[in-house]
């Protein structure tokens, strides 16, 4: 049975290989919570982020080539299928990436301290603010707008309108503020760019 025949399949085998990694490798003797809490926020991290930029720069232009193209398929393969798919992933992922950074700034020096910008967590703790930010933009903005656009609650034309606008600039706001969020958490780590 080849396991990249299903997602199932090529999730589970990802993660076995990294266990096979982490037991070969050089290891600090115990089991290590706080670098499985980053591990695991970096995973959803990159899940939460990939999916932001895909719904920026390939999804909504795509939508808008479907709506525009009169001969075409139309957007309803991507508005039915894809994107109610691609949103739980999105909402889902967000949260992961939330609550496993909340858990790693806990273990380097305080969820309070980092969020109030104590010596020495200035540059996690904007990152920190910066992704909660965008988690709520994902789930009290983007979410219930996303809803109306995709026809799960019902909305009037005007709704929709408003809603496709209201969405793609909170949406618009997460890509901006990842930026600088990215470079808060590596630099946290390995120091600012200058």
């Amino acid at each position: 049975m080849n396991p990249l025949t299903s997602i199932k399949g090529t999730i589970t085998l990802g993660f076995v290989l990294a266990l096979l990694a982490a037991l070969v490798l050089p290891s600090v003797g115990r089991f290590n919570i706080p670098e499985l809490t980053v591990w695991l926020h970096v995973i959803s991290g990159i899940t939460w982020v990939g999916l932001l930029y895909y719904f920026n720069f390939v999804q909504v232009p795509a939508m808008g080539e479907a709506l525009a193209d009169e001969g075409g398929p139309g957007p309803a393969a991507i508005g039915k299928y894809i994107a109610p798919r691609a949103l739980l992933w999105f909402r889902m992922s967000a949260a992961a990436t939330w609550i496993t950074g909340a858990y790693a700034l806990e273990n380097i020096g305080g969820f309070v301290a980092a969020f109030m910008f104590a010596p020495g967590l200035q540059m996690i703790g904007l990152g920190a603010w910066l992704g909660t930010i965008m988690l709520f933009n994902v789930w009290v903005i983007i979410w219930p707008n996303q809803q109306k656009i995709l026809g799960i609650k019902e909305a009037s034309a005007e709704e929709i309108a408003k809603a496709k606008f209201t969405a793609a600039m909170a949406s618009r706001t997460n890509v901006v503020l990842s930026v600088p969020m990215l470079l808060c958490m590596t630099g946290f780590g390995h120091g600012n760019l200058f």
